[in-house]
């Protein structure tokens, strides 16, 4: 479900539907009544954090309002959370985070959507759970909060432009522990969570398993691309990519690429705010070890079999 159809490949059903719309919700979801499992990773990004509250709550008050009362098979509810569960937006957290760390000053609007399933679960057969993954990697089209695709569409533009490749964040960001997780291993976590009885009511951090400073990493981004390693320098990708949309349509019919239009793969925004990041971001994995979930990726090879993937699908030359 989601408002346009996903250019994915499977096969599956599409149901194009605005989760803001609870006549939509109803009109559009009510042959449903086979659902055993929900999966929600609905997002609706504002400019403060109060203003997320209401839209990314309703969006999931209408998906169980619509469903759960004509799907006498449901047995999980899925909906996404991620490491701002712990404040890591707002400044140095406690690290590595663990599960049950206290909250946070709200507004957090995981903290609303944990709230009322917890309390539409009470006296149900269904169950919910909830990852908490870290900067999820992967590609899809209309989804341009990823940082590996901003990564690889940065280096074709800056060689593109005979430029090296300069790390665009802070001093700080470049030294300080980071973590990521593979859409792939993020997936594979979500079904394990949603048919696995013990994490029922449970949330898990899932991240790759390992950490990164960007000080080592940059350098072997840089050789794979074949670029110079340019200066560390502070690049407010906001900025200064915003009238890049024209060399970009040029580089996609220079090297025959997917016409895919430059807001549709990339969030600039979204740059800037892992790159300005000062302080470790580090989600403890002992949990989900513990229950049973021991999958783990290799960050640098993660990042290098994307940027694989995405020239062998003609995103970048």
């Amino acid at each position: 479900m989601s408002r346009h159809k996903p250019d994915v490949h499977g096969s599956f059903e599409h149901i194009s539907v605005d989760l803001l719309d609870r006549t939509d919700c109803r009109n559009k979801l009510d042959s449903l009544s086979d659902v055993t499992h929900i999966f929600h990773a609905a997002y609706i990004e504002k400019q403060s954090l109060a203003e997320m509250v209401a839209p990314n709550l309703t969006m999931l008050v209408n998906v169980v309002d619509s469903i759960e009362p004509i799907a006498g098979n449901l047995k999980h509810i899925q909906f996404m959370q991620g490491t701002k569960y712990y404040g890591s937006h707002l400044g140095p957290f406690k690290t590595p985070a663990k599960e049950t760390d206290p909250r946070h000053m709200p507004p957090n609007f995981y903290y609303d959507q944990e709230d009322f399933l917890k309390e539409r679960q009470l006296g149900k057969r269904w169950s919910w759970s909830a990852p908490r993954p870290h900067t999820v990697c992967g590609f899809s089209v209309g989804s341009p909060m990823n940082l590996s695709t901003i990564i690889a569409v940065y280096a074709t533009i800056s060689k593109e432009l005979g430029l090296p490749l300069c790390h665009p964040g802070t001093p700080a960001n470049y030294k300080v522990l980071y973590q990521l997780t593979d859409a792939r291993l993020l997936a594979k976590a979500m079904t394990w969570m949603a048919t696995e009885p013990k994490c029922a009511k449970e949330a898990f951090n899932i991240i790759n398993g390992d950490y990164i400073r960007w000080e080592n990493l940059w350098p072997q981004i840089a050789h794979y691309f074949g670029m110079d390693l340019g200066p560390r320098r502070r690049i407010r990708l906001t900025e200064l990519m915003a009238d890049k949309g024209p060399l970009w349509d040029r580089i996609v019919e220079k090297y025959n690429l997917k016409p895919y239009r430059y807001e549709q793969i990339v969030s600039w925004p979204y740059g800037d705010f892992v790159f300005s990041t000062e302080w470790d971001i580090m989600s403890n994995m002992t949990k989900a070890r513990r229950f049973g979930f021991h999958d783990t990726v290799d960050t640098e090879e993660m990042l290098f079999r994307l940027f694989d993937e995405y020239r062998n699908n003609k995103i970048i030359p």
